[in-house]
């Protein structure tokens, strides 16, 4: 008798965790984590081509060394963060991640807008490898965190809805942070890659 209540008894907090979304609960913390792991994966791809694309830059002796240090400052930065997979559950430092990634896209992007003043620069075809690679890179990095956004969308919902918010509160899985909407129109624009004949340097002849 007593190991068909034991079984019972069981069969009900099966039954009762699954109700209330534990089950989900887990699958969609495993599937962050998991997306988590693949934008990071894109970011580091990117700041691993930034030094070759500053040693390329570099080449051309009169390219605007202001633009040029704002895309090392910026890579600097982005990589000095310390990515953990605890930072997707610390509203503060994703914020300040996701803010040093914004700095390096922008200056990035900044730095190929600049670079089609330079026709050496466009001819090296080194360097335009380079910027097809970020592109690329840039799009890659745009899928992830779309990946992302969407599966802590569905986390969060499941930990502010009755009565899943009874479980999450129980096991304590929190709300987690997400990209932002201004983050989003500051990074989501990939570098433009144009190959037409650029303009000529101001004051050149």
């Amino acid at each position: 008798m007593k190991r068909w209540l034991l079984l019972f008894a069981t069969m009900v907090s099966l039954l009762t965790l699954h109700g209330c979304g534990y089950n989900d609960f887990q699958r969609l913390d495993e599937k962050s984590k998991a997306a988590w792991s693949e934008v990071l994966n894109q970011y580091q791809r990117r700041a691993d081509l930034v030094p070759n694309i500053v040693a390329t830059v570099k080449g051309e002796a009169s390219f605007e060394q202001d633009t040029l240090t704002k895309v090392i400052e910026a890579r600097s930065k982005a990589t000095s963060i310390q990515a953990t997979p605890e930072l997707i559950s610390n509203p503060e430092a994703f914020n300040k991640f996701q803010q040093a990634q914004g700095e390096l896209s922008s200056a990035l992007s900044r730095l190929m807008v600049v670079s089609e003043r330079y026709p050496q620069l466009q001819a090296n075809q080194g360097f335009r490898d380079l910027r097809v690679t970020l592109e690329g890179t840039e799009n890659r990095i745009t899928v992830a965190r779309n990946e992302y956004i969407g599966t802590v969308q569905a986390y969060n919902v499941l930990a502010r809805s009755f009565p899943t918010n009874l479980t999450a509160k129980v096991f304590g899985y929190a709300v987690k942070p997400n990209f932002t909407v201004q983050n989003e129109a500051e990074i989501s624009s990939p570098p433009k890659v144009d190959f037409s004949a650029p303009a000529a340097p101001a004051g050149s002849k």
